[in-house]
């Protein structure tokens, strides 16, 4: 996608960073111990993690591998992020890099463990970031990807691709458990596992992260007050007098490794 779409990318995640710092869902999660206990990190391990955000999965990792790389699309958000892990203290480990998941700027095989969590779906091209994962690497190099998985049912997946970017300009598409695993095969790797998480957000915390205004968050709420009730039901939105007070969406995991040969 053009230049000035990841400059949106950048000026959006920029201006919310403090709020993906702060927030809980980020910060611990079944799906974050999930990766860990997938991936069995070892001393001897150089980890890659891709759109790091607030660099809670690198924080998370960093006590268990030799080094972590925590590389990010916006500078704003790598600082934050260096910040945060800082104040945390005796993380001597992490280093930061400016990096597009499309076009990593790192050498082949560079890496034994590949970390993305709950990024994908602001990619433009999901396969080629694969493909980048693939190539940074080593041979029986493990990866682990979290994202937000897309509903089969298209009535859902339409309720659900319209209010991330009601939400969310910025946001592309999220994909099915049989699409991504796909695109996971087609980009050479092994797929290993995959499974489901719940996630439930606080509405008003998670329509305001991303800087949507007083309108924008009103809007939002009343779409999904209005949701059908197949909608209401898959994402178990809960209401108190005409206001949304959270729902519950799911995340896929997906563990998976680069052959050992070709």
């Amino acid at each position: 996608m053009t230049r000035d779409f990841k400059n949106k990318v950048r000026e959006q995640f920029g201006r919310a960073a403090d709020g993906y710092i702060r927030d809980k869902g980020f910060s611990k999660g079944d799906d974050l111990e999930a990766m860990v206990r997938l991936l069995k990190p070892s001393p001897d391990d150089n980890m890659l993690d891709v759109a790091c955000g607030g660099g809670h999965t690198a924080l998370r990792f960093s006590p268990l591998v030799r080094s972590v790389v925590a590389s990010d699309l916006t500078m704003v958000m790598l600082k934050k992020a260096q910040e945060f892990i800082s104040e945390e203290g005796g993380v001597d480990n992490v280093t930061f890099r400016e990096a597009d998941a499309e076009d990593l700027p790192f050498p082949a095989g560079a890496f034994t463990l590949l970390t993305c969590r709950i990024a994908p779906h602001h990619f433009p091209d999901v396969p080629r970031a694969l493909s980048e994962f693939h190539r940074v690497l080593r041979r029986g190099g493990r990866m682990a990807i979290v994202d937000t998985v897309l509903p089969d049912e298209p009535e859902i997946a339409d309720f659900y691709q319209t209010v991330e970017k009601m939400r969310d300009p910025t946001h592309i598409r999220a994909y099915t458990v049989s699409e991504w695993e796909k695109m996971v095969q087609e980009a050479g790797f092994i797929l290993h596992e995959t499974a489901i998480y719940p996630k439930t957000h606080d509405f008003p915390t998670w329509a305001k992260r991303s800087g949507l205004n007083r309108s924008g968050v009103s809007e939002l709420n009343k779409f999904f007050v209005e949701a059908p009730e197949i909608v209401q039901e898959y994402f178990q939105i809960e209401t108190f007098a005409g206001e949304v007070e959270s729902y519950t969406d799911r995340k896929i995991l997906i563990y998976a490794s680069r052959p050992s040969k070709k």
